[in-house]
């Protein structure tokens, strides 16, 4: 009854849906074809279910709510994307080096301060008017001579200004894929990417990813086992491995999405961090089936919300079409206060000064934790994570568990994991792992768990 209930809550089961027969059903429960007739009689009873002599048992009830938790298995909170999000999203004295942004104290707040005072003073259309369609011109070229930096050839109508790099995947995922659609992401990938493409109900195969990019023969065979819609991934600083992808990588696999005309959603929101650009499939592909995607959240502010897409021009008049449906415009304000703050020369300074500071906090990270057995999977050339493989035997999930009663909330290997292989794996943002009494509760939980 409860599985049931939970199938028509995760809307697998829609009104007017017919039940798994009683015998298909007793198999896939483990259970006696007897139980799950008395299953169904008690569904019917309650008026969620009702039968059809000769032909079964149909859903009767309205459409429910949709509820992300119900789709999908049944997660231990530790590795529960929604949880760990939220956890790390509340506020107080927690610890959380598995979080996914820098601490408000790395950002640069007085350089935002100015530039806010700057635009109190602006005409009173920038204060209290709706954004162009696109978004604002000014940002959007220069967002254009920026990808030109790394390859892309983007021109400013190529461009469509979104609330955040999130907005940005979901107005995709609404123009390009349908419910029941296949999606391909490497395993492990960005959490949230799981968490928004259940919101669109897509069916999520995950590719092993390797340092130098997502393995191309495991590609190759979703490719032709699954026939995916869409594959959406981080080229430039992967997380939350801090892999980089090879060219040699690059050519494969956008000649394997060629052949399946596949979509790749490429998602560059640590492209600021890099010391030295890596290869970007948008300039490889020249945004035929590529659409590049980016925001300031990760290196600016993540109050100020502004992200963008760049894709080819048959597409953008729908994307904005869809923008306006769904979010009407992107946050003018925000805009002018990105382009001030990339035009004035504090983001150029504040860069040069945070890839440092990220350096040096990725040097100690890595030394703190050997010291208590727990070692990086690779060692990234740049950026915030450090993907670590934990001691032989020791589960992540126990580990967060543990941890968490210190105040400490972690990123177990098995939120970012479609495959749940990952369990042996922490995330940890080196930027927020400067407290010692992070690493005090991680070896008093090592030791306990050994």
């Amino acid at each position: 009854m409860a599985e049931i209930r939970s199938r028509i809550a995760g809307r697998g089961l829609v009104p007017g849906a017919r039940l798994p027969s009683v015998r298909a059903f007793a198999r896939t429960m483990h259970v006696s074809a007897s139980t799950v007739v008395e299953a169904y009689e008690r569904l019917a009873a309650e008026g969620l279910i009702r039968s059809r002599p000769g032909s079964g048992f149909y859903v009767s009830s309205p459409l429910a709510p949709l509820s992300l938790s119900e789709i999908g298995p049944k997660l231990d909170r530790a590795i529960d994307p929604f949880w760990v999000s939220r956890q790390s999203l509340e506020e107080g004295d927690l610890l959380k080096p598995g979080c996914g942004w820098l601490p408000s104290a790395w950002m640069p707040e007085a350089a935002i301060r100015r530039a806010l005072r700057n635009l109190s003073r602006a005409e009173d259309r920038v204060l209290s008017d709706y954004g162009a369609p696109l978004g604002s011109l000014p940002l959007r070229q220069l967002l254009s001579r920026r990808m030109g930096e790394h390859g892309i050839a983007a021109s400013p109508d190529q461009i469509v200004l979104t609330e955040s790099g999130t907005q940005a995947i979901d107005l995709l995922c609404r123009f390009l894929i349908e419910p029941g659609d296949v999606v391909l992401v490497d395993d492990p990938c960005y959490f949230n990417f799981h968490a928004l493409l259940r919101a669109h109900r897509a069916k999520v195969i995950g590719v092993p990813m390797t340092p130098a990019g997502p393995d191309i023969e495991a590609f190759g065979q979703a490719l032709e086992e699954h026939e995916p819609r869409l594959y959406i991934t981080n080229s430039g600083i992967h997380n939350p491995t801090g892999a980089t992808l090879s060219p040699v990588v690059a050519h494969r696999l956008l000649k394997l999405a060629e052949r399946a005309d596949l979509t790749i959603v490429e998602d560059d929101i640590f492209a600021d961090l890099e010391h030295e650009p890596s290869p970007r499939l948008a300039a490889f592909d020249g945004l035929d089936r590529v659409v590049h995607i980016g925001s300031f959240s990760k290196t600016l502010s993540a109050s100020v919300r502004c992200g963008f897409i760049a894709a080819k021009p048959e597409w953008i008049e729908a994307l904005v079409d869809l923008k306006i449906a769904t979010n009407f415009a992107a946050s003018r304000l925000s805009s002018e206060l990105v382009l001030t703050l990339l035009t004035d020369g504090s983001y150029r300074r504040h860069l040069d000064e945070l890839r440092l500071r990220l350096a040096k906090a990725m040097q100690a990270t890595e030394e703190r934790l050997a010291a208590i057995g727990i070692k990086p999977w690779l060692r990234p050339r740049a950026g915030m994570f450090l993907w670590c493989r934990l001691p032989d035997e020791i589960e992540a999930a126990d580990l967060a568990h543990a941890c968490l009663h210190d105040g400490v909330i972690l990123a177990p290997g098995n939120v970012f994991s479609q495959s749940q292989n990952a369990g042996g794996f922490l995330r940890f943002n080196v930027a927020q792992s400067q407290d010692p009494r992070m690493f005090e509760s991680l070896a008093r939980a090592l030791r306990r768990q050994s």
